[in-house]
């Protein structure tokens, strides 16, 4: 069969699957006999000792090596071998029908460049999926999923999606354990490709043995890879928070001490309101920073709405702007000393300079986090100048 002819290439990654991967390649060419569509079974093998490979060939499917190891390595791989014009990937454990694909490829027909099962919006078999998963880890991953990369996808870790071979190769994903699942569905909506959603099935599958899906360890790293493709959510949002609290907070306290109630607030919480404002600026310039290095190579697209504002911020001008900041933290300091001195060093009004002094503090460690933040960010950018 040519490549030419190839439209569509049934994709899974197998590692020690001797006991469902001859059902799933069955169900597959069930599915393309039917369905009249030209096309080909790839098993992406990850390093199979159980005779998988064997079983795999005998039942007519293609084997491509995978010597690196890892559910998205396997992937990744299989997705470059594949000759299909498009790809329904699914894992090889008997827990997807792969016989019941036509929705994918009629999506992908249209126009779409993923289409994503639901599992939720499909039939969840009893035991098909662990409980901490189906109530807490998907739903919760996929929220925010949503919310941080604005896209409507309901189920960010189905593992049963279809994909334009060319559209995906063109994103070149990188992750090569479980957060592959994530990496696809954020590069793309980042991307501005078009995603939609199918129900699905998920029914028991059919191991022996242990899934190698490790709830707490592949939900951790689900969750850092989403907060580390957004800037925004990881450091822009908490810092201007923090940020405005600790202005705020400072402003009002700076005169003296407030009393709300029977709760009086004084020296304890402006010295908390100016950390506040430390922590909430060097978040904000680690956004910036992180953004500008995602940019540069190639990991998120570059921002319309910030482009400009971040250009603006050279290596020069943020260190102006730094020893601005920090030399009139320090003439704030030069003056609580010689208040100091004007009284023989001897004992002050505590409050009203203790205040002055944790300002002018803050205003210098701000500037010098400024200096060093800027150069960082320019060793940072020395490889794509």
């Amino acid at each position: 069969m040519s490549t030419e002819s190839v439209e569509l290439t049934i994709l899974m990654p197998c590692l020690n699957e001797c006991e469902t991967i001859a059902a799933c390649i069955r169900k597959s060419k069930r599915f393309l006999s039917e369905s009249g569509i030209r096309g080909e079974i790839l098993v992406a093998d990850n390093g199979s000792t159980d005779g998988s490979q064997q079983i795999a060939k005998s039942e007519g499917a293609r084997i491509v090596e995978i010597p690196h190891r890892g559910y998205g390595a396997a992937l990744i791989g299989g997705i470059r071998a594949a000759q299909g014009r498009y790809v329904v990937m699914g894992d090889a454990d008997d827990s997807y029908d792969f016989s019941t694909l036509m929705p994918f490829v009629e999506g992908l027909r249209g126009g779409a460049d993923i289409v994503m099962g639901n599992r939720f919006k499909g039939r969840i078999a009893p035991g098909a999926m662990p409980f901490l998963h189906k109530h807490l880890g998907n739903p919760v991953l996929s929220s925010l999923g949503r919310v941080f990369f604005t896209t409507n996808i309901g189920d960010f870790h189905c593992g049963l999606r279809g994909i334009s071979r060319e559209r995906i190769n063109a994103l070149n994903l990188r992750t090569t354990g479980m957060e592959f699942a994530s990496e696809m569905v954020v590069r793309a909506a980042l991307a501005g490709y078009r995603l939609e959603e199918v129900p699905t099935s998920l029914d028991k599958d059919g191991r022996s043995r242990a899934p190698y899906l490790r709830t707490w360890r592949d939900g951790w790293r689900h969750l850092s890879f989403l907060l580390m493709y957004s800037p925004r959510w990881l450091f822009l949002y908490p810092g201007l928070f923090l940020l405005c609290f600790g202005v705020f907070t400072a402003f009002m306290l700076l005169p003296g001490s407030v009393v709300v109630g029977d709760i009086a607030f004084d020296i304890h919480t402006f010295t908390v309101a100016c950390i506040a404002v430390l922590v909430g600026v060097q978040a904000i310039t680690f956004a910036a920073v992180a953004r500008r290095f995602a940019t540069a190579h190639g990991l998120i697209p570059r921002s319309r709405r910030f482009a400009g504002l971040l250009d603006v911020f050279t290596l020069d001008k943020v260190l102006i702007a730094a020893a601005v900041i920090a030399l009139t933290g320090f003439g704030g300091l030069v003056w609580c000393t010689l208040q100091w001195a004007s009284v023989g060093f001897g004992p002050l009004e505590y409050p009203s300079l203790l205040r002055i002094l944790i300002l002018c503090l803050t205003a210098v460690a701000i500037g010098v986090q400024l200096a060093l933040t800027g150069f960082l960010s320019a060793i940072i950018e020395i490889p794509t100048r």
